[in-house]
């Protein structure tokens, strides 16, 4: 992994050819890290639903930084999603340095009121697609003796959500799945990060039609969340829960008994309209 380079600066020797991809690139957390993984001399392979959305950030990103940067529109919820996104990458010639693993969503109602179709894609975008693309990116990694893989998790995934329990449960597979993984790859080269945000100000809650939820010290920048992932993967953690305010709350939570904690969670998530009918 390139470090800490200058912003506007040309890339140093031997990293013209390192590309990063990034899934959900078109926006948020995962467009706070094409811009930031630009800084750092990467090229870039941008993935989302929105071409014009990628176009946008690509030329912002090329009109500050001399990089490449390539644009893949694609649904990464459909099925054999990562396999066809992968077979595009060997026709473009792209060998992945660092693979962030951001695409993903929630949904905030009632499981058996929630379309199963819908919770059904979730599973595929949030932990089908994110493992088969790093099954399919790690053995390159491995035999380059490089490499690095970033899965964005949530704090959400430490606890049961109700009227988010899938996506709660998403989570909790990320982020085991991705310390189950560094500890398998140490001494290959490689790094695997789990990046565990909480509440994050990015169109995740309208995207995914929540009612508005009130967190402890409100909402962190997904500028802060991408810088604290990368200084993570710098120094070789597989975890790393954001801000201080997240990680006292989960300290907490591991003192209180988890029915009690489901509980809570659920005052928190329940939707205004089932909060009426009880």
């Amino acid at each position: 992994m390139p470090d800490q380079i200058r912003e506007n600066s040309s890339p140093p020797s031997g990293t013209h050819d390192r590309f990063a991809l990034v899934t959900g690139a078109s926006s948020g957390i995962g467009a706070c890290f094409a811009r930031a993984l630009a800084a750092r001399g990467m090229n870039l392979v941008l993935v989302a639903k929105s071409r014009s959305k990628l176009e946008a950030i690509k030329a912002e990103i090329q009109a500050k930084f001399p990089r490449r940067v390539e644009v893949i529109e694609q649904d990464l919820s459909a099925p054999g999603a990562a396999e066809r996104l992968h077979s595009e990458l060997k026709d473009r010639g792209i060998l992945v340095d660092l693979l962030v693993n951001n695409a993903g969503f929630g949904a905030q109602g009632e499981f058996w009121q929630l379309p199963l179709a819908r919770q059904t894609e979730m599973l595929r975008l949030n932990i089908v697609t994110l493992t088969e693309l790093t099954h399919l990116l790690l053995p390159a990694m491995i035999a380059r003796r490089s490499g690095g893989i970033i899965n964005v998790s949530s704090t959400a995934g430490f606890q049961p959500i109700p009227y988010s329990s899938v996506y709660a449960a998403t989570k909790a597979y990320v982020t085991s799945f991705s310390m189950g993984l560094t500890e398998e790859v140490r001494a290959s080269g490689v790094k695997v990060l789990a990046l565990c945000p909480g509440g994050t100000a990015t169109n995740f809650f309208d995207a995914g039609r929540f009612d508005k939820i009130s967190f402890p010290g409100g909402l962190q920048s997904p500028e802060a969340v991408v810088e604290a992932g990368l200084r993570a993967l710098d120094r070789g953690r597989s975890l790393v829960v954001t801000r201080f305010v997240n990680r006292m709350m989960l300290f907490v939570q591991r003192l209180a008994p988890r029915r009690l904690v489901a509980r809570q969670a659920g005052e928190m998530f329940r939707p205004r309209g089932i909060a009426n009918r009880q």
